[in-house]
């Protein structure tokens, strides 16, 4: 994983309520915008921008079915994450910024 991601990654994470987003749709098969919506808290104007940023990072993926867009989590980014900042955490480099 290149540092642009780990970055990118970061920053989608470090916003409150993306986290809680994410750590709902992880603790669920998948779930809609509008199970997303019915959290305290969560706007439907923000879910989708959220939504965006979230999938933008590799976070999680979205797919239409009908009418209902799920999402759910992509656990391969998380672990790509965690194994880059153990490396950068131990002085090993890691990939270029792209």
């Amino acid at each position: 994983m290149d540092r642009a991601q780990v970055e990118k990654i970061s920053k989608a994470l470090a916003d409150e309520t993306r986290l809680r987003i994410l750590e709902a749709i992880s603790n669920n098969d998948h779930m809609n915008c509008g199970e997303i919506v019915s959290m305290r808290g969560v706007t439907p104007a923000t879910v989708s921008h959220h939504l965006k940023i979230l999938s933008e990072a590799g976070l999680i993926d979205c797919r239409r079915e009908g009418q209902f867009v799920y999402s759910h989590a992509v656990p391969e980014t998380i672990k790509a994450y965690t194994q880059t900042l153990t490396k950068m955490a131990h002085g090993k480099k890691s990939a270029p910024r792209r």
